[in-house]
């Protein structure tokens, strides 16, 4: 048996100033053929799992190119088709192959290219031919489309938000795929359109018991995998929008049945999945009120919009300026992308007292730049944080501190979100001991910094991500979506 596995992946804000090249797959995560390390990447995690079930199990794994950008705006159209084309042909030197499984994200977005990941599976699908078996796993926060569907034999999402379970869900396809190269196993994927988007965290009720009981219908009654596309409300793409996936062994009205069935569950939650978020000042008051209640651990702030793992830059200043404005200290930042101000403090050296600019570079969304009197604390030509067990990319970083102040702020040139508190740690910072930790991320630094913080606060400060979809201006995306419109399924006539 010969399995083809391989990953093109990124997340495209289609209203994101920061564009997508070559550079930006090869700065955050690129490998070619045969050197995939043996950790994974969120969305490559089927890459070394295929590697060591071929070993354990004795087929043939053929290793295409795996690569990775954070998520930003739109992919330049030449890097995607030259990305394409390489893993293209990397598949037509493999054949022949019995099946093929890829990694995919599900919401890129490319010059020329609504749908990269339906044109890139189409592609495929025309050089094996109709009875290759094809697989992918995908992020939930990415779109769906009848291109991807007519190409694909089987697919599963991650089911957690934050995505904490992306190397079980890889298992998850991967064994999907193996049952039906070997047992005679016939995937047949259903769908149901939940005509809305919307944010759905499963570190809070009601997507966590939702999610735990799509768990427990797994493996049942021909029920082989159920996922959750979330949608991207930041890509405006024809098929931008929730939907529920379910995969039967060959049982197509059932499958019908329980994705209609879990769609219209989810739907009728729409109102109370987000999370709730305050503005910038009635969550700085709220930090305070909890840091003086449970002064034993850090108050953790998300800055829930400007996060670069949503597109956008990741350097807008505005609850930072308001936190220096109103006088408060004992922070500790992660992060902002600025890759001049990390280059100055980098020159002048640690222990230096520079007049620094900070953030606010990429456009007027996210505020004016901060001008500083700073000691530049800690460089680094490499920084990283863990994500589970993979490995992010700072890039060249560095830690600055306001003079006067106990405020540390960590500067990077690979522009990710937060995921885990090493991201201080690993650079020197003591996080236990802060009043406040101030984070770029909507949900995903959840399970790292929960069980540190007294409390978790969201913050809805301006950025470019579009926040509100019943007033985002699509030009592509259906404007028949909840919460645009009051109820798109007629359930609450």
């Amino acid at each position: 048996m010969r399995i083809f596995t391989a990953s093109l992946a990124t997340e495209t804000n289609t209203f994101s100033p920061v564009p997508t090249d070559m550079h930006a797959f090869r700065a955050a995560f690129y490998a070619e053929p045969g050197e995939h390390p043996d950790t994974p990447t969120l969305c490559s995690s089927v890459v070394p799992i295929l590697r060591r079930r071929g070993r354990a199990e004795d087929f043939t794994v053929i290793e295409g190119t795996s690569c990775w950008a954070e998520p930003a705006g739109l992919i330049q159209r030449r890097t995607y088709e030259t990305l394409r084309d390489r893993i293209l042909d990397e598949l037509k030197a493999a054949l022949p192959v019995d099946g093929v499984v890829l990694g995919l994200h599900g919401a890129m977005v490319a010059q020329g290219y609504d749908d990269p990941e339906g044109d890139f599976l189409s592609k495929v699908r025309a050089i094996v031919g109709p009875d290759v078996l094809i697989a992918a796993e995908f992020d939930p926060h990415s779109h769906l489309t009848a291109l991807r569907l007519a190409s694909l034999d089987l697919m599963a999402t991650f089911l957690e938000f934050p995505h904490t379970d992306f190397e079980q869900r890889g298992e998850h396809v991967v064994d999907l795929a193996l049952r039906a190269l070997r047992e005679g196993f016939k995937p047949v994927i259903s769908t149901f359109d939940c005509r809305m988007i919307t944010i759905y965290p499963t570190s809070r009720e009601p997507m966590r018991s939702f999610v735990d009981r799509l768990k427990t219908l797994e493996g049942k009654d021909g029920i082989a995998s159920i996922s959750v596309i979330h949608g991207f409300m930041a890509g405006d793409v024809p098929d931008m929008g929730t939907r529920i996936v379910v995969v039967t062994d060959d049982a197509r009205e059932k499958g019908d049945a329980l994705a209609s069935a879990l769609g219209h569950e989810l739907y009728r939650m729409r109102r109370q999945t987000a999370m709730p978020m305050l503005d910038t000042e009635a969550g700085l008051d709220r930090a305070l009120e909890l840091r003086a209640a449970r002064p034993d651990k850090p108050v953790v702030i998300a800055d829930v919009w400007d996060n670069p793992g949503g597109g956008v830059a990741g350097d807008a200043t505005h609850i930072l300026r308001r936190m220096i404005e109103r006088g408060l200290d004992d922070i500790a930042v992660a992060t902002i992308w600025d890759p001049v101000a990390v280059s100055f403090c980098h020159a002048a050296g640690e222990g230096a007292e520079l007049d620094l600019r900070i953030g606010g570079k990429s456009g007027p969304q996210g505020g004016e730049p901060l001008d500083l009197r700073v000691r530049v604390e800690r460089v680094v030509d490499a920084g990283w944080q863990s994500f589970r067990n993979s490995r992010v990319t700072l890039g060249s970083a560095a830690v600055v501190r306001p003079v006067g102040t106990a405020i540390d702020i960590v500067l990077i040139t690979s522009r990710t979100q937060t995921y885990e508190p090493d991201i201080f740690s690993n650079l020197g910072i003591d996080f236990s001991a802060k009043a406040m930790l101030l984070v770029k991320s909507t949900n995903h630094f959840h399970a790292g910094f929960q069980p540190v913080a007294s409390e978790i606060v969201y913050i809805a400060a301006p950025t470019s991500y579009p926040t509100d979809p019943a007033t985002t201006p699509y030009r592509k995306a259906s404007l028949e979506l909840w919460p645009r419109v009051a109820d798109p399924l007629g359930l609450e006539s």
